[in-house]
């Protein structure tokens, strides 16, 4: 073992730690950000907002700035001892020199707006109280001024004087230390989510709009201004009142680096923990973000997992989420939806528009915001961009697949009992194909609607039955609409283990009228309906004659059921190729 890896190994990782003066003194390992420092300095912006998905270290990055910035009674440099930015000519022009306002409102997350209301006044009584004796012992307030301080600190403040609090209370603090002021802002959005999800979104809006308004517009008492969250909410509805702030999102290329892990820091930190060889485990858990044009890993995750003893992946990450929001938006999206996020868990992309500013109230009335809104929040990686607003969208990595898979899981469960969903999956694994027809039948008319089937409904049925499969997906890797042979089948269920069967799903919709034509698109005669049995065999022949099965035939699969299902409206009648392709009777063609 190295020096460096016993050095480290003796280190606690910083699990659950969000303040930087705490990690230092404890002798955390600590992947040094320090750089984030200079890049606020150099930023040409007075104020600066930075979206980044949860977990991914803007607490921690905020508390690094507040010890950076704060000026104090004690000497704080040697929190930075061995850090970057320590050897940076800006460390002794401005470490320690501005008094700070640090802010954070992660925890506001009340059920009404009387009760959030109080959370923000008690956050906001906390700032006085910190600074108690410079209102109250020295000249830098008269008496009128005293009085409001005490309104603050009694919770008795109108919603008025509470909005210019911020601007008061720079104001003050850069008159008493004769130096500009540097407010940090942590989580800015958090009540606004809740407010939105709550039904008090208006009054929430109005009052972080004044507050963050009053405090860093035209503000020249402000040195630098920080605000970290998830989403940059719309500039209408937040951002009105400030003058050009500096937006910086995980499409750009500022701050790329400043949050989140890279792969060089990554691999780094598994070394000096001795596991430098699972690094391909934790690149398919936890990798695959892009922020501006670098690789970024989840911090959170690859922390935890570093630490735990069995070392074993785990959705780290996707067990804190609260993803409330994102569910209710999803489920309620129609059958096109249903099919993405069927393609996103098959390792696909789709390619969506992602707007930078989200108007909230907003989303229950546009579907396209829910992509942005799954980019921003970190369950969506955006890849190519192919043109101003649209970018090829995938899921970034196995542990965010797993929540997609649980959203899908759920929305089934709504509408079905899990049992017989479990029954149908079983019998289609097992090859009993009459049993899955009959289940098939029950859960499509459980869960279908005749507006669902309207349009495409050769969709509606594919994204129903790829979402079923999501729950066979530990032993299939399950696929659809992809080239095999000549041509493009609807689903193919690929054997993880190559000795089990393979599974080949054609659907084809049975038309009220079909006509004969002669090849050059000329009718040349109306014929008789097509029958269920009839389009069964067509989907059959189709599977056949364009060679579907060449995938799982080259990766040594022999035991293949082929499918076919055709539907009209909720009636749908299913028909297996091979030994099994026998004529039916009229009564086993009734749905």
């Amino acid at each position: 073992m190295s020096d460096r890896q016993k050095s480290a190994n003796r280190k606690r990782l910083p699990v659950g730690f969000s303040d930087f003066r705490e990690l230092r003194e404890a002798g955390c390992y600590y992947i040094d950000k320090s750089a984030f420092v200079r890049e606020i300095v150099d930023a040409s912006a007075k104020v600066i907002l930075l979206p980044r998905p949860r977990r991914f270290g803007k607490t921690l990055n905020l508390s690094m700035l507040r010890h950076f910035f704060e000026k104090t009674d004690e000497d704080q440099k040697h929190l930075f001892d061995g850090l970057a930015i320590q050897d940076q000519e800006c460390f002794d022009m401005h470490h320690g020199r501005y008094p700070v306002i640090w802010l954070t409102l992660k925890d506001i997350k009340e059920e009404t707006w009387e009760a959030c209301h109080g959370k923000l006044a008690g956050c906001i009584r906390n700032l006085f109280r910190e600074r108690r004796d410079m209102f109250f012992s020295s000249d830098v307030c008269d008496e009128t001024d005293r009085k409001l301080v005490m309104r603050f600190l009694e919770k008795t403040a109108s919603i008025g004087e509470y909005e210019d609090s911020l601007r008061f209370l720079s104001e003050c603090l850069s008159e008493y230390h004769n130096e500009k002021t540097v407010i940090l802002i942590d989580e800015y959005d958090t009540p606004l989510h809740t407010g939105y999800a709550e039904g008090y979104y208006n009054d929430v809006i109005r009052f972080v709009r004044n507050f963050l308004s009053g405090g860093l517009k035209d503000n020249v008492h402000l040195f630098r201004g920080v605000i970290t969250g998830i989403l940059r909410v719309a500039k209408e509805s937040v951002f009105s009142g400030l003058n050009n702030p500096g937006v910086y999102t995980l499409l750009d290329e500022e701050f790329d680096t400043c949050f989140g892990f890279t792969e060089d820091e990554t691999a780094a930190l598994l070394a000096d923990f001795g596991i430098p060889d699972r690094i391909d485990e934790v690149s398919h858990w936890y990798n695959g973000y892009l922020f501006g044009e670098k690789v970024i890993y989840n911090p959170w995750s690859v922390l935890n997992y570093t630490a735990s003893k069995s070392r074993k992946a785990r959705p780290w990450w996707v067990n804190t989420a609260d993803t409330g929001l994102i569910d209710r938006l999803a489920t309620r999206g129609g059958k096109e939806l249903r099919e993405e996020l069927g393609q996103l868990l098959e390792g696909r992309t789709v390619t969506k528009p992602v707007y930078e500013s989200i108007v909230m109230r907003d989303l229950e009335k546009r579907d396209d915001l829910l992509w942005s809104l799954l980019v921003f929040s970190g369950y969506l990686k955006p890849g190519e961009q192919k043109d101003d607003e649209c970018f090829a969208l995938e899921i970034p990595n196995n542990e965010v697949r797993i929540i997609y898979r649980e959203m899908i899981r759920r929305w089934f469960a709504e509408k079905i009992e899990s049992n017989q969903l479990e029954e149908m999956l079983k019998a289609l694994e097992t090859g009993d194909v009459k049993l899955f027809e009959r289940m098939l039948r029950v859960i499509v008319v459980r869960i279908m609607s005749y507006h669902d089937l309207s349009g495409e409904p050769e969709k509606v049925y594919h994204a129903l039955v790829l979402g079923m499969l999501v729950w066979m997906s530990g032993k299939y890797d399950i696929r659809s609409n992809r080239e095999s042979g000549h041509g493009r089948y609807d689903i193919m269920m690929k054997p993880k283990d190559p000795q089990a069967q393979g599974i080949l799903i054609e659907f084809k919709r049975l038309d009220e009228d079909d006509n004969d034509d002669d090849g050059a698109g000329k009718k040349k005669r109306k014929r008789k309906k097509k029958t269920p049995q009839k389009a069964l065999e067509q989907a059959l022949k189709q599977i056949e004659e364009r060679g579907y099965a060449a995938e799982l035939e080259a990766a040594g699969i022999r035991d293949i059921l082929k499918l076919a299902v055709v539907f009209k409206g909720k009636e749908l009648w299913v028909k297996q190729g091979g030994s099994d392709d026998r004529e039916k009777s009229p009564s086993d063609m009734c749905p």
